[in-house]
């Protein structure tokens, strides 16, 4: 059974700017929070952990920014996997207001890389099978 990842967020004043809509880049502090979340409880390797190793760096963004969420309201904030590849994930993305309508979409690249053991170097290193099973648990087609 394939799964969507699901958190909500209320957009607080830190989001917001003079005119108390989401100021953009706060959007993107957002999705780093919901990806952060999905490796932590839905795949059981928590950023606090793996960053003592490894990590997870987006390498490619996509976003369409759709409307504005303003202060005050809970955006519903949904992940899946589009694809998976060797060392990294293309996941989907959207945001949506209390109404339904999406507030933004897109795609992001992660990447699984391994330090060096001096930690100055980076290098792509694949996903071992238990890692993928989970991950495969939120491919989807389309959404």
């Amino acid at each position: 059974m394939n799964h969507i990842f699901i958190k909500t967020e209320k957009v607080r004043f830190q989001h917001v700017d003079y005119a108390g809509i989401v100021f953009y880049p706060r959007f993107l502090e957002m999705l780093n929070c919901l990806v952060e979340d999905w490796f932590e409880e839905a795949l059981s390797r928590p950023f606090s952990k793996m960053h003592e190793t490894n990590g997870i760096p987006t390498v490619d963004l996509k976003v369409q920014f759709k409307k504005a969420a303003r202060l005050g309201e809970t955006l519903t904030k949904k992940l899946w996997v589009k694809h998976l590849g060797g060392a990294s994930i293309l996941c989907g993305f959207r945001f949506e207001d209390e109404a339904g309508a999406t507030c933004l979409e897109g795609e992001v690249t992660l990447v699984n890389v391994a330090f060096n053991p001096n930690r100055d170097g980076i290098k792509a290193s694949a996903f071992n099978d238990d890692m993928k099973h989970k991950i495969n648990q939120y491919l989807l087609v389309t959404l």
